[in-house]
């Protein structure tokens, strides 16, 4: 936890096969922070792990994933892209709160529970969700996709 909270000047991760986990505001605040590499073997993403790394630009989230924790990815204003791959089962409260660049984002059918407001504050997004209209799993809480005032949240419900 906190391990390089803050480390402004740091520009790129490659964290390492042998960590399994990313620990609580491990990168949070990293402002300069353009690209990360998570690899397979790490099972969890912490609650504000990249929080405010307001250069991170893409992230790909590999299938060893289970958890992506409470604004994990909160306020990443640059963040365009995010892959996250089946085998994710928990999306946290406001994981990707205010990724303002953030405009897609498909959502695989392993994710069986998706915290409040996970992309609040994003002007317009599409959020591609792997089940049909009506039927959204049990563990989704109800308000998932509230937006804020002046954003738009497209579900693109799967066919």
């Amino acid at each position: 936890e906190y391990a390089f909270r803050y480390c402004t000047n740091l520009r790129e991760v490659v964290i390492p096969s042998s960590v399994t986990s990313i620990g609580k505001s491990a990168f949070e605040c990293c402002t300069s922070l353009a690209k990360v590499v998570i690899p397979s073997g790490v099972t969890s993403i912490g609650d504000d792990a990249f929080s405010d790394c307001t250069n991170l630009r893409e992230v790909v989230i590999p299938s060893s994933v289970t958890s992506i924790g409470n604004f994990a990815f909160a306020r990443c204003t640059s963040l365009a892209k995010v892959v996250i791959s089946n085998g994710v089962t928990s999306i946290g409260y406001c994981a990707f709160s205010e990724c303002t660049n953030l405009r897609e984002v498909v959502i695989p059918s392993s994710v069986t529970t998706m915290g409040q407001q996970a992309f609040i504050h994003i002007p317009s997004i599409t959020v591609h969700v792997p089940w049909k209209e009506g039927k959204k799993p049990d563990g989704w809480d109800e308000n998932w996709a509230f937006t804020g005032s002046d954003c738009t949240i497209t579900i693109d419900y799967a066919k």
